[in-house]
This record gives structure tokens, sequence and C-alpha cells, in this order.
């Protein structure tokens, strides 16, 4: 019992010391620094070594203006534990009074402590930098490599050129760093990327690709054009990619994997011409089965998603021919999926594309593989409005892939087909789920979807509008597009100046656009940014807009105010970055 006693006593002293630093914290958050000082001196007498409680502490002192207790607490902290950032933190007090003199003299003083002793450059610089001095930071680590050579500082000496505007230094320092430690090479490429996305420096990229494109002249490693490559793809320019690509290839024949990889960005960016190119490529230089069949693939699925229904037969012959040259395996995996799926999905066959699947599974194939097989089978049920046993398919594969990117797929379909059937709540909670998932477009698509239905529930509790609304994607799902445009305009005629005109505008856009008929696409988007401006669809109508002006219809100048709405009035869309590098494109600001 005495144990136990004690036990209580300990735990609620730990309890009431977690209450005191979060209250010690909110004050200081807030600004009231008289009452967070007595909080944060209550704490430091409790635990003295802590270093956070003790910068606290200081801060609070500095914002009171109480500048010699602040010198005096330093002062004493800094003869009894010798550390030498402590020197920065007395420089800064005299710099908060505007005694630049003796400010210098004790960064100065840190900075000679470096040079003594290199390995106090972690904690001093850390400090310079927390102060913002960054000058004095930069300064901390180059007196560290004085000392001794071999100490590396590059990403931490380029990463303060970035903050001090100096892109050309950074610029070289970050690529230089790369190519003596390439296994830094990934988080330095993701501090480029923020350049690439900001405003602060128009010319970042411009001379970024100057910079790597004088490291591939002058020197002939390859790493150059692997990082020349890279950069051109983050800027969706595959063809110049791909360039850098080829080169690699030609010096070292070993592999065709990352030029297969760069189709597929291609592809997923709707660079088909690129695509085609890069895979027209591929086929010319192996013979490696699963790389022909992999491009085959990718070829194919891009012209059947192009192609009209007088395409329909040559598309077909050209898919039993390529499974007769390469047979049927679990190689051809993905092209008797393509095939299930046309005939399905563009002949209107759902039988002939359920049976190519189910002899499929008949192989043996791997865990990845027979869930990929139950997908399509799954889709084509839900094609054939079985909507019980495509939700069985879709569930299995959740349960065999756990936490796998297939498994959410197959959740956000499940839930797709719970929305069909107009099981609006349960398809709700399942959206809602997938809101968080690591996956940006599922995580987009549930987003979507959520919205659409919680929206619409709230504005229509009997959920009419939105049944109509479900019919007409459903029949979109099963490429229905003209009776999916007659169900779109119904539902604007009965529900007109409801909450489900905006998103069935946008619906209507995307099924014009699709069918390329652009004008009646630009007018649909236009009339949700005349009367729908502070709508959650606005932001789409405006980048789909400046979207067909600047691609399809060939007219930048109409485009460019459209993408400049969005990096004014919508900083939140999930199109803000692409619009503004778009804009900047336009504009002229680089030269990309």
């Amino acid at each position: 019992m005495k144990y136990f006693f004690l036990f209580l006593t300990f735990f609620f002293s730990l309890v009431g010391f977690a209450q005191n630093e979060q209250l010690a914290q909110y004050y200081y958050e807030k600004g009231d620094f008289e009452k967070a000082r007595i909080g944060f001196e209550e704490l430091l007498l409790n635990v003295p070594q802590n270093t956070q409680y003790f910068l606290r502490t200081i801060d609070c002192y500095q914002q009171l203006q109480q500048f010699d207790i602040a010198e005096k607490a330093i002062q004493q902290r800094l003869d009894k534990y010798k550390q030498s950032y402590l020197l920065v933190e007395l420089g800064y007090n005299f710099q908060l009074q505007k005694n630049q003199t003796k400010a210098n003299n004790f960064y100065d003083q840190a900075l000679e402590r470096i040079k003594k002793t290199p390995t106090e450059v972690y904690s001093i610089s850390s400090s310079f930098e927390r102060k913002v001095l960054l000058e004095y930071a930069l300064k901390s680590y180059q007196s560290a490599i004085a000392v001794d050579a071999n100490n590396n500082f590059n990403y931490q000496i380029g990463l303060i050129y970035g903050q001090l505007g100096n892109i050309d230094m950074m610029i070289s320092t970050f690529l230089d760093e790369a190519f003596v430690n390439p296994q830094n090479s990934v988080r330095i490429q993701n501090q480029l990327v923020r350049f690439m996305v900001d405003d602060g420096d128009a010319n970042f990229n411009d001379k970024l690709r100057k910079a790597l494109i004088l490291r591939t002249q002058k020197n002939q490693d390859l790493f150059w054009n692997h990082y020349l490559s890279w950069f051109y793809v983050q800027q969706k320019e595959f063809e110049k990619a791909f360039i850098q690509q080829k080169a690699i290839y030609k010096r070292n024949p070993e592999s065709l994997s990352a030029i297969i990889n760069l189709a597929q960005l291609a592809i997923d960016e709707d660079n088909q011409d690129a695509a085609k190119e890069i895979l027209s490529f591929v086929l010319e230089n192996t013979k490696d089965l699963e790389l022909l069949i992999q491009a085959n693939s990718y070829l194919m699925n891009m012209k059947i998603e192009k192609s009209t229904e007088k395409d329909y037969a040559g598309i077909s012959t050209e898919l039993a021919n390529l499974l007769s040259e390469f047979e049927i395996t679990p190689f051809t995996l993905s092209l008797q999926l393509t095939q299930a799926h046309f005939a399905a999905f563009n002949f209107k066959k759902p039988e002939e594309g359920k049976a190519i699947i189910k002899k499929a599974l008949e192989l043996r194939l791997n865990e990845y593989d027979v869930a990929r097989a139950k997908m399509e089978l799954a889709d084509i049920l839900l094609y054939e409005e079985k909507f019980n046993q495509a939700l069985i398919y879709y569930s299995q594969i959740e349960l065999d892939l756990k936490n796998d990117v297939m498994a959410h797929e197959a959740t956000l379909k499940a839930a797709k087909t719970s929305y069909f059937k107009a099981d609006f709540a349960w398809a709700l909670k399942q959206f809602k789920e997938l809101k968080s998932a690591n996956t940006q477009l599922i995580a987009n698509d549930a987003l979507e979807y959520f919205l659409l239905i919680n929206d619409n529930t709230v504005a229509d509790s009997t959920q009419t509008a939105l049944k109509q609304f479900a019919k007409g994607d459903y029949l979109l799902y099963q490429n229905r597009n003209e009776e999916a445009v007659t169900q779109f305009q119904s539902i604007l005629k009965s529900f007109k100046g409801d909450e489900i005109e905006a998103v069935t505008l946008l619906r209507l856009g995307e099924i014009y656009e699709k069918l390329g008929d652009y004008n009646l696409a630009l007018s649909q988007y236009q009339i949700i940014i005349d009367n729908y401006s502070d709508g959650i669809y606005s932001d789409e109508a405006l980048f789909f807009l400046a979207e067909i002006y600047n691609k399809q219809l060939q007219q930048p100048e109409k485009a460019k105010p459209l993408y400049e709405k969005i990096i004014f009035n919508h900083q939140d869309s999930i199109h803000f970055v692409e619009a503004r590098k778009k804009f900047r494109q336009l504009r002229g600001d680089t030269n990309l």
C-alpha cells in the first residue's frame, strides 16, 4: 500500500507538471509573456538542465525587454554548463538592444569555438539559424570545414544559400553534394522541387536547367543525364527527358525499365505523343518478353482511350493478334485484361469479357495478379448492374491485399458501387474514410464524392436529385456517354437552381470535352463561373476552361487570366500549383 501511494503521488505530479508546461506554452503562443515567464521559470526550477525551458524563459525576458535579467541568466548558464551556443544567445540579447558591436563580438567568439572544437558547429549553427542569423550560420559550417575538410555540410549550406536568396550558390552546392553523395539525391531533389513551384525566383527553373546542362557537357558521367532527365520530368517535358534517357541507354544498354517508367509518366500526364515515341523505342530495342508485353499493353490502352466505334473492329483484331503472338500465359495478363475490358465496355459484350478473365484466373497467377483479374471481373459485374456480386470481389481484394494501394482502389470502387445503387449512407461512410488515403488520386476522388453526397443530402433530404445524378454517373461508367448527356440535361431542367445544378454542369462539361465538343464544354464551365463563383466547383471550372483554351484551342491569351484567377482566388485548390506553373509559362517568366 505504501508503494501504491508513492506511485499515485509520482503519477499525479507528472500529470501536474505536464499541465503546467501546456499552460506556459499556451500563454507564450498567445503573447502573454508575463504569465508565460512565470510558468517557464517554475518549470526550469524543477528541471534546470532543460534547454527548451531555458530558451523560452530567455525569450520571455526579451519580449518583456528585461535584457539585463536575460543577460545575467545566460551568463550564469554559460559559466555553469560551458555550452558554446550560449555565446550566440548573449550576442543576440545585445543585438535586440541595438548594440551590434557587442553582438558581433559574441558571435565571433562562437565561431572561434568551432575552430578549436569543430563538433561545436552543430549547436552553434542551430542557434544562429533559430535567430535567422543566416550569414553567421553559413560561417559556422564554413569554419568547421576549414578545420577539417572531411566535414561535409553541403546540404545545410545549400539550404542557407536558398534562404539568403543566393540561388546560383544554392544550386551549385546542392548539385555538388548530390554528385559526391548520391544517397542524398532524393532529399536534395525534394528541396529543388520546392523552389520549382515557388514564386520567390521566377528564373529558378531556367538556372537549374542551365546548371545541369553545363554539367552534362563538362562531365561525361551518366549521373548528370539522369539528373537532367529528372528535371525535365518535373517540368512534364517528357520528350526532353527521353533524349537524356536515350543517351543513357546508348552508353549503358542494360535495362529499359527507366524508359518504360518515363512512358508511364507521359501517359499519366496525357502526353500520348511522347508516350508513343518512347514505347516505339522500347519495341525497337528489346527482345525481353515482359517489356514487349508491357509496351504493347500501354500502346493498346492509349489506342482504346482515343478510339471511336469505327476503330473497334481493328483494335479487337490487334489485341487477338498480340495474344496469339505472345500466347495466353501469366506474362500476358495485362493484355488479357485489356481485351476483357474492351469486350465489355466498348463492344458491349460483358459475357465475353468475363469468359476471358475466368480463363485467366485458371493460370498460375501470383496474389497480386489474381487481385488485378478479380478487379476487372468486378468492374464488368458492376457494368452489368450485378452490384452485390461486384461488391463481393472488391471485398475479397480488400482482404487479400490489406493496406496495399490496390486494396484502397477496391474500397473506392466498392464505395462507388454503393453510390451507383443509391445506398448513399454506406457510400458516404466509405468515402469519408478514404479521404485520408495515402494515394492522392484516391483521396481526391473520395473527397469529391463525399462532398457531392453530403452537400446534396443537406440540400435535399429526399435525395431525389442525387439519385438522378448517380444514375447519370452510372451511365458514364458504362461508357454510355450520349445517354448520360440526356440524363444530366434532364437534371438541369428538373432541378434548376438547386444545389445539384453546378456539379451537373461540371459533369456535362467533362463529357463534352471527352467527346471533343470543346465549345459545348466551354459553355458549361462558363455558366459555373458566372453563376457559382463562390461554390466548390468554381476552381475546377476555371482550370478546365483554361486547359481547353491552352491545349485544345491554342488560345493562350484566353487561358492566362483563368489560371491567374485560380492563383489569387483559389489557393486551396488541388489545381493551384499546376495553374501557377502554367500561368508563369504563358506570361514568359521562365525559359522552361
